[in-house]
């Protein structure tokens, strides 16, 4: 197996479903957080290493392992490695280049990076992808070749879904963080409080299942991840905890998931409840752009770059969490009519000039 981003939640519960499903580790990536890939290294013996920046050689613990730097090294590892499994856990526009890389390599990709598929979903279309994600693991789990009406995903809510929506905008990195149900990376939790990450997650089940009516609503347990509405009338939801481990095992071995227990049963009797909002464009005004994204897909792009600008602003303390949903809405109306790119560096480029123009914005 070729897992990038090891250090991060993703990478650490994959670690754990291929130790229990005995999979060889052939490639480590990570970023900064040596400490933690140390142990990595020596409780799984990689023949392959990429770390971020060549100044942190030094702290590596390792005997035989080749050792690769930066993005090219991330590249190398791909096309060196004899594993046909790349689990994707990079965070980010970064983890584009490597889904490419794979599905040029004819690997199998599991997808935990959202990225890939929001800026650069056409570019898979004619290549299986198996996701790393709850919502759309509990789609797949629930298709059965039947014909669909419309797809539901569930969101949590973020940290402010409770909030007076008048105290919303002036709020903080330090709240925005405080997640309700679990703790995530720092991106993803801020992109939950704002809806983006279901935005993400609405583009990627549109390129997925090649389907267009797709909703979210809110449902505050986790508990429920998707809902199917079939076209005869009837629907069905996918229950399970919220475990990463579950969509995780199925994409690194399907026939081992099946026969394992891995993750615990889900106890309806001490779920007393379960209730479903829909999501309040007051609260979250960046959900009002849902349609417009569904059908101009390729305005991900734009969506992404601003928002991995503005988070990084935000985590800085240098705006409000109100202004990330407002120069978001500035953004979009500028690249509205500029999203007809056909080829990947007609893709970069665009990135480069909407993280510009952001920035420009903000001065």
């Amino acid at each position: 197996m070729i897992l990038l981003g090891s250090t991060g939640s993703i990478g650490v519960n994959t670690l754990a479903v291929a130790k229990k499903f005995h999979i060889p580790v052939e490639v480590l990536c990570a970023g900064t957080n040596i400490t933690l890939l140390n142990q990595q290294i020596q409780e799984f013996n990689p023949k392959i290493i990429v770390i971020a920046n060549k100044e942190d050689y030094h702290k590596l613990c390792y005997s035989n392992a080749k050792v690769f730097f930066g993005n090219d090294g991330i590249i190398q590892a791909i096309q060196e490695a004899k594993s046909h499994l790349v689990v994707n856990a990079l965070v980010g526009f970064t983890g584009l280049y490597p889904s490419l890389i794979a599905k040029q390599c004819q690997k199998k990709l599991a997808l935990a990076n959202k990225e890939s598929l929001v800026i650069g979903g056409w570019l898979f279309e004619d290549y299986p992808i198996t996701p790393i994600d709850s919502e759309h693991f509990g789609i797949w789990y629930l298709l059965n070749n039947r014909p669909i009406e419309k797809i539901i995903i569930t969101a949590s809510g973020g940290a402010f879904r409770d909030m007076d929506i008048n105290q919303i905008p002036m709020q903080k990195a330090q709240q925005a963080l405080q997640h309700p149900n679990w703790k995530m990376g720092k991106k993803i939790t801020i992109d939950s409080a704002t809806m983006v990450n279901k935005l993400f997650e609405i583009l990627e089940a549109r390129w997925l299942f090649k389907q267009s009516n797709i909703t979210a609503l809110i449902e505050k347990t986790s508990s429920i991840h998707a809902i199917l509405n079939f076209q005869d009338g009837s629907s069905t939801a996918h229950f399970a905890n919220p475990d990463m481990q579950l969509p995780i095992a199925y994409a690194l071995d399907p026939i081992q998931a099946k026969q394992q227990h891995i993750i615990k049963l889900f106890c309806f009797e001490e779920t007393f409840c379960f209730c479903f909002e829909k999501i309040d464009t007051k609260r979250y005004p960046i959900w009002s752009i849902k349609e417009q994204l569904l059908e101009n897909p390729k305005l991900g792009v734009v969506l992404n770059a601003s928002n991995e600008i503005l988070v990084q602003y935000f985590l800085q303390e240098k705006i409000l969490f109100g202004e990330i949903a407002q120069n978001l809405f500035k953004v979009l109306d500028f690249f509205s009519n500029q999203c007809h790119i056909n080829s990947i560096e007609e893709l970069f480029e665009l990135d480069n000039k909407v993280r510009i123009y952001t920035k420009e914005i903000l001065k």
